[in-house]
């Protein structure tokens, strides 16, 4: 980990840099209605493919887990303070969810 300290007014401060470029993964339960409910952070696409499914069962209801459209893997772009979700794929829904039932029947 670098550091680069900085001198102002208020005396040294200390700059962080953990990575060259910051990226970000996580996924993201989409509801029928569009609205958006976070369920996994990671730093890797393979951690967040590999959380996501315990995160859905301990985070949702399973009222909200009944009106789950899809799951969408998103990374962050651009600067940690000035950037965006972008979509990367879809998450399968997990086996045993009443969303995949209803889809099967």
């Amino acid at each position: 980990m670098a550091t680069h300290p900085e001198l102002s007014m208020e005396g040294l401060q200390m700059l962080i840099v953990t990575e060259s470029k910051a990226q970000g993964w996580r996924a993201v339960a989409v509801f029928q209605d569009q609205s958006e409910a976070l369920l996994f952070v990671g730093r890797s696409s393979t951690q967040v493919r590999g959380g996501y499914t315990v995160a859905y069962q301990e985070q949702l209801e399973a009222d909200e887990r009944e009106v789950v459209a899809t799951i969408k893997l998103q990374q962050w772009q651009g600067a940690p303070d000035a950037g965006k979700w972008l979509d990367k794929a879809e998450l399968r829904l997990p086996v045993g969810s009443r969303s995949v039932e209803k889809v099967a029947a």
